[in-house]
């Protein structure tokens, strides 16, 4: 490994170097370090510093000096090749691709504190408990059967005694929240499978509903509480609904390129 650190380093000035006196600051393996490549890099490390970290221009060269080397050691092992890097590769250039082509449309997303109050009204946000018997991933019939039985039977005791829901949770729920007595906290909707917030939906505190099934098993749940519009997390909720709207950007985006690209699905095949 060949590495030449040039007196460059000595400027202080960050200005960007015009081509013409674009010198090289350092050479790696034969590949040079130019000064608009260093002075970009170290600017971007700037925006990006965190805590007592120092950011220099000689330790952002050494950064891409670090990267030259562990490039270049990637590419003799053959890495590039791999099917896992290659795979992650594509995902990149995937989500890069769209960036591009969106990114003026996306800018343009807003999302007022109305919208927010108007969404929250169609999809308010509750604290739940639940009681879960898990099926397997691929559940055969008597999987279910059984799974669906014993919570029926549980279901019906815990009626009798609502106040009584934690122990029943603690004794007999497969979820990691059983030793919290099932405790699932506040949830907005997003976090949760449609046919759990359904379920729920529109209860009021201390109504126990199910057995329902979602693709993780069968539930029994407890409302525990409702939150007001005044208590819920607004920069949470502008961030649901920017997502909604970006997601329809996108979609709408995918299906003008389906349109143009040639698509064979084998509907026989997806069983």
């Amino acid at each position: 490994m060949r590495i030449l650190i040039t007196a460059c380093l000595l400027f202080a000035n960050l200005s960007f170097a015009n081509e013409k006196n674009d010198s090289v600051v350092a050479i790696v393996n034969g590949k040079k370090i130019k000064q608009s490549t260093l002075y970009k890099y170290h600017q971007d490390n700037l925006k990006f510093v965190r805590g007592q970290k120092k950011v220099t221009l000689e330790s952002s060269l050494d950064d891409l000096i670090n990267r030259i080397i562990g490039i270049d050691r990637a590419r003799s092992n053959k890495l590039h090749k791999d099917p896992v890097v290659v795979n992650k590769m594509n995902d990149i250039l995937y989500h890069a691709q769209i960036s591009k082509d969106l990114e003026g449309e996306l800018k343009k997303i807003k999302v007022s504190d109305k919208e927010v109050k108007q969404y929250y009204k169609n999809h308010p946000e509750y604290r739940t408990a639940h009681i879960l018997f898990r099926l397997p991933a691929i559940p055969t019939e008597e999987d279910v059967k059984k799974s669906y039985e014993k919570a029926v039977k549980v279901h019906s005791e815990v009626v009798k005694k609502p106040d009584t829901f934690v122990d029943y949770a603690l004794r007999y729920s497969q979820s990691s929240t059983a030793v919290d007595g099932g405790d699932l906290g506040y949830l907005p909707h997003t976090r949760l499978s449609p046919e759990f917030y359904e379920n729920i939906k529109g209860k009021k505190k201390d109504t126990i509903v199910g057995p329902f099934r979602t693709q993780y098993g069968f539930h029994i749940v407890k409302i525990l509480g409702e939150k007001t519009a005044e208590q819920i997390n607004t920069d949470m909720y502008k961030k649901i609904i920017y997502d909604i709207k970006r997601d329809k950007i996108v979609g709408n985006y995918f299906d003008n390129l389906k349109k143009k690209a040639k698509i064979k699905v084998f509907k026989k095949n997806l069983k």
